[in-house]
């Protein structure tokens, strides 16, 4: 269980944290900070949390290691905060577990804007049963069963495809624009990438890893086909309905 209310910030500059502590601790948050490996994988072992910011630029630790001695004990939110050209970082964090990321340099409204949105894909996820509610929309696809609010993603039998926050959008991004071709450009628009060039391949990887979770054959992918040229399409037949539907439902 996370608890609804404290931050872990993880930062090696001293100004950094500073700087996030007071913004979001006048958004209501308390805060911990981090300045290393030890002390965060500590607070992460001991503590609850809401959420956890990370710079993968970490001093002489390894921001990667962190994260993924973090996601062995914890599934609480983790925002990523890179470099600006750190695209290689980007992706092996959302590859690894990271719910979403930050680019430096970064203004105070985008973070809490991010950390607002990662809670409450995170909390929807949490609550609720996933069949206690007829009124929840769903999208059955090839055997699939998505559903966006609550951040569920079941596969053909039935098991938790266990989809990040950023693999969620993208996803969600995909289901309500069936058969339509998006552009690379459109789809890192759509997901709220920050501080990215034409030359960028973080939607790239982040379509091949939620081909490898959602598809029967990533490597012959026929629900999000590559469309020469232009981008991506969900080729997939979609059909949306409440949640109770669902059983009678096929697609």
């Amino acid at each position: 269980m996370s608890d609804g209310s404290t931050i872990l910030v993880v930062e090696d500059d001293e100004k950094i944290r500073r700087v996030l502590r007071n913004v979001l601790e006048d958004d209501g948050f308390s805060v911990i900070e981090a300045e290393d490996a030890a002390r965060a994988l500590d607070v992460i072992g001991s503590r609850s949390l809401a959420l956890v910011t990370l710079d993968i630029q970490l001093g002489s630790d390894n921001g990667m290691d962190v994260l993924r001695d973090m996601r062995k004990v914890s599934d609480v939110p983790v925002i990523m905060v890179t470099g600006k050209d750190d695209v290689f970082d980007r992706v092996l964090g959302l590859e690894i577990g990271a719910d979403d990321y930050i680019a430096k340099p970064f203004h105070v409204r985008e973070v809490l804007a991010r950390i607002h949105a990662v809670l409450r894909r995170h909390k929807s996820k949490k609550t609720t049963p996933l069949d206690s509610d007829p009124e929840v929309q769903t999208y059955v696809m090839d055997g699939l069963t998505i559903v966006p609010e609550r951040m569920e993603v079941l596969d053909r039998e039935g098991r938790d495809c266990n989809l990040t926050t950023a693999d969620m959008s993208l996803l969600t991004i995909f289901i309500e624009r069936p058969n339509r071709a998006l552009s690379r450009d459109q789809l890192m628009d759509l997901v709220g990438g920050t501080e990215w060039s034409p030359l960028d391949r973080t939607i790239d990887n982040q379509v091949a890893r939620l081909r490898k979770k959602i598809e029967r054959n990533p490597s012959d992918p026929k629900l999000i086909k590559t469309v020469r040229s232009v981008g991506y399409m969900l080729a997939g037949n979609v059909v949306k309905c409440p949640l109770q539907d669902v059983g009678s439902k096929s697609a």
